[in-house]
């Protein structure tokens, strides 16, 4: 059995941990004091939440979690995959799919959660086509500085539609690779996908994915269907897909931020808050330069990519 601990750093982090660890609990059937009814011995009986949360000698499960706020010191973490989420692009998806006017950090922040349960889903639930955590990098990374991925979480659908909208496996497969459903602003369709795995949940079965997807894709189903927070914004449906993608249009995120970077490092805005804590003013420019380091080697992929299929016949992602 894996021991997986989760590490939520700062402020933001800490509020989307807790909308995690809500969401874990429901899956599992946990509720707030620790307990689980219907176990009847402690440790007895499915043990698939163990990779999350460690049972006491009282029979509590406790999430393997730590929470760090208030840190003085400035901390240096190193990824091997990083999955961009941007606050824009999922307020427009809680705004349009959700019909949330006016959006709080509550509602983004529980359907990141949903997320980041999928991601974690293969390891905590039974499924036909598992995807471990360790195929993402195998599968996604080419090479080590093009680790930043796409993702999507269709069908991302309100509670009051529940009833109306019930989609196909098809259907939200197409809808996975849709700009309106990324959650990092930008559109897949300017840029060349050099890897993907779709992760499917719920009433899914083997048939209709090999039916709908790619042979160059890495696929998984598990199945568990999606818990939904009681008094939340989504509905329940039959079947998602949470689909993570290695794609060279995310340089335009990348771009996004170099110009938003320009506007305000041009005026000093906010400078004097970091130079004050210790930084130096170099240390903005050596970032600057090495994040437009970043957008050109995704560029450079992007033309290698183009002239590899100049006398390919292969098939179009």
């Amino acid at each position: 059995m894996r021991e997986c601990i989760s590490i939520h750093i700062g402020q933001v982090r800490i509020q989307v941990g807790n909308a995690c660890w809500e969401l874990y609990s429901l899956e599992h059937g946990i509720h707030p004091d620790g307990q689980i009814p219907s176990d009847k011995t402690v440790g007895g009986g499915d043990d698939a939440f163990d990779t999350f949360f460690s049972e006491t000698s009282a029979g509590k499960h406790v999430p393997r979690a730590i929470f760090v706020d208030l840190e003085p010191t400035v901390i240096d973490e190193h990824t091997d995959v990083a999955v961009l989420l941007d606050n824009e692009a999922i307020y427009d998806i809680c705004r349009h799919s959700l019909d949330i006017e006016r959006p709080t950090s509550i509602n983004p922040n529980r359907l990141v959660s949903q997320v980041i349960s999928s991601l974690t889903a293969s390891l905590r639930f039974d499924g036909a086509l598992n995807v471990d955590v360790t195929d993402f990098q195998t599968n996604l990374v080419p090479c080590p500085r093009i680790h930043f991925m796409l993702s999507s979480y269709p069908p991302v659908i309100s509670a009051e539609k529940t009833y109306h909208e019930q989609l196909s496996v098809a259907e939200i497969t197409n809808n996975a690779f849709e700009p309106s459903s990324m959650m990092a602003k930008c559109d897949p369709h300017h840029g060349k996908c050099m890897a993907c795995c779709l992760m499917y949940r719920g009433d899914v079965v083997p048939k209709d994915v090999n039916a709908t997807c790619s042979t160059g894709f890495k696929c998984g189903i598990n199945y568990q269907p999606p818990t939904i927070v009681p008094g939340g914004d989504l509905a329940k449906v039959q079947r998602v897909v949470y689909m993570i993608s290695n794609s060279t249009s995310v340089a335009e995120v990348f771009s996004r931020i170099d110009h938003k970077f320009d506007l305000m490092y041009a005026k000093c805005a906010f400078l004097h808050w970091y130079v004050g804590e210790g930084m130096e003013e170099g240390e903005f420019s050596e970032a600057r330069e090495d994040l437009a380091a970043l957008e050109k080697d995704y560029e450079e992929v992007g033309v290698e990519s183009a002239e590899g299929e100049d006398g390919d016949d292969g098939d179009e992602y």
